[in-house]
C-alpha cells in the first residue's frame, strides 16, 4: 500500500493536518534535555495513548516478515523465528508524542537497530532510512539516529508482548525523536543516499522531529 492509498479521511489525520497548518501546541519556549526531562509544550501521561491513521493491522506470526533493503552489503529477509533468534536487548526510556502527551521510563524488550544494521551492513553512501509499515505508513529519519545507542525494534513492552494497537507484533521506538517517526507494524527498512519525506512529513510535519527544538511541523 503506498501513502496515497492510506485512508486521509480519519478525524485524527484531518486534525493533524489542521495542526500542522495552523502551528498547534508550539510554545516557542526553549528547553534542553540536560536541565528538563519534560520537553517543552508536552504534559505527562500514565496510560499510553492509542495514535493511528484509522485501521490497525492484523499480522499473524506466521506471516509476517521484516525486510531490510537499499544501500545495505546484506539485504535481509526474516521471518518471525529469525528476528527472534536474533540478539535481544532490554532498553529503559521515556517517549514523547507529538499530540503534547509524554511517559517516562517505558521498559522495552526487542532487538536493538544496531545489532541489526550489523547484521545488513550499511554501504558508506547510505544516509538516512525510510521506514513502510504493514499499513502503508511511511516515515523517514537519518540512519545516525535510528542506529541511536536506546534505538530498538521493540517486540515487548512493560514485560508483556507488544500489543496490536500499539504496533504489534513489533514496532520501532526511537525515544529522542518525536514518536511518529517510531512506526509501528514496521513491515521494511530501507537505506537511502538522500532523506525523502514519509506520510506525515508530506502532510505538513517536520522532517526530523526533535522534541527538545520542539520540531512539530515543517519548516515551510
Amino acid at each position: 500500500m503506498s501513502d496515497d492509498q492510506i485512508p486521509d479521511d480519519s478525524k485524527l489525520t484531518t486534525s493533524k493536518r489542521r495542526w500542522a497548518a495552523e502551528g498547534k501546541f508550539l510554545t516557542g519556549r526553549i528547553s534542553r534535555p540536560e536541565t528538563e526531562r519534560l520537553p517543552p509544550g508536552q504534559h505527562l501521561v500514565k496510560n499510553w495513548p492509542v495514535l493511528d491513521l484509522g485501521q490497525q493491522p492484523i499480522i499473524s506470526i506466521d506471516s509476517w516478515r521484516l525486510e531490510v533493503g537499499g544501500l545495505v552489503e546484506t539485504p535481509l529477509d526474516l521471518n518471525w523465528a529469525a528476528f527472534q533468534a536474533l540478539e535481544q536487548s532490554a532498553t529503559v526510556s521515556d517517549i514523547h508524542c507529538v499530540t503534547t502527551w509524554s511517559r517516562y521510563d517505558n521498559k522495552w524488550k526487542g532487538v536493538s537497530t544496531r545489532d541489526l544494521l550489523d547484521l545488513a551492513m550499511p554501504k558508506a553512501e547510505a544516509g538516512y532510512v525510510m521506514l513502510t509499515s504493514y499499513d502503508g505508513y511511511t516515515t523517514n529519519l537519518p540512519l545516525s539516529d535510528f542506529a541511536a545507542e536506546d534505538a530498538i525494534l521493540a517486540t515487548a513492552w512493560e514485560g508483556l508482548p507488544l500489543t496490536r494497537d500499539h504496533g504489534g507484533p513489533m514496532r520501532l521506538v526511537v525515544p529522542h525523536l518525536y514518536f511518529w517517526k517510531s512506526a509501528k507494524w514496521l513491515r521494511r527498512i530501507d537505506l537511502l543516499p538522500a532523506d525523502k519525506a514519509g506520510f506525515w512529513e508530506k502532510n505538513g510535519y517536520h522532517m526530523y522531529g526533535d522534541p527538545w527544538r520542539e520540531q512539530r511541523y515543517s519548516e515551510d
